[in-house]
């Protein structure tokens, strides 16, 4: 039988498909005294079910769950009355996906590779209202903002996040039927979207649009 946690815990919910992942963060929450895991899930619906219902004060969202995206999780949930504190737990680099998530409504960005120790410190933040991001990542965000401001040129930053989820995917790559698949999209749309990278991005077919891809994911995961 599950131990109902103290009245003083701040309620944290785990988004996350691998098991260890979750049975690892539950172990390093639940070791605080004023933090308590009240519930986990490993894909978007179960998680949105779950969460509405249990209503926990932070959630820890991975960016990939089993084919789904976790930035479309985190938009969902700010459509729902009470939106929860996120933090982005994720194995992406946080140069890129770092700003995508925190548009979509998530208030911090840890990658895995970090120490258990700034997963909690995370937590507090976000618990706190604040924003919770590496000094590298807002060096890299100050800097983007002033090239901004100087018209640099477009780049992937351009994409919308569907269109990075596919981007991403053919440079793994996967071919556009099981991107149609894996994303609950049509072929034609996920075609479209190709159509729709390779102009913004200046590429002439999709032979260069694969490698340019492949480019990308080595250099961001």
């Amino acid at each position: 039988m599950t131990e109902v946690a103290p009245k003083t815990k701040m309620r944290i919910f785990l988004v996350d498909d691998h098991p260890l992942v979750r049975d690892g963060l539950a172990q390093l929450i639940n070791h605080e005294p004023d933090l308590h895991v009240c519930g986990e899930a490993e894909g978007v619906a179960a998680a949105l079910a779950d969460i509405q219902a249990m209503k926990p004060d932070a959630v820890i969202i991975d960016l990939s769950l089993q084919g789904e995206s976790g930035l479309d999780l985190i938009k969902r949930l700010q459509e729902t009355t009470r939106p929860p504190a996120i933090l982005v737990l994720s194995m992406h680099d946080e140069g890129f996906y770092a700003e995508r998530a925190l548009r979509a409504g998530a208030l911090g960005y840890v990658m895995k590779r970090e120490t258990s120790g700034k997963v909690i410190a995370g937590l507090r933040k976000i618990l706190s209202g604040e924003l919770y991001v590496s000094e590298g990542f807002a060096a890299q965000a100050a800097e983007k903002f002033l090239l901004s401001r100087g018209g640099a040129a477009a780049t992937v930053d351009s994409l919308t996040d569907r269109e990075i989820e596919i981007f991403r995917r053919i440079g793994q790559g996967h071919e556009n039927r099981r991107i149609a698949d894996d994303l609950h999209l049509s072929l034609k749309t996920v075609q479209a979207h190709c159509a729709n990278i390779k102009q913004k991005l200046g590429l002439e077919n999709a032979t260069v649009l694969m490698r340019e891809a492949v480019r990308w994911v080595e250099n961001h995961g």
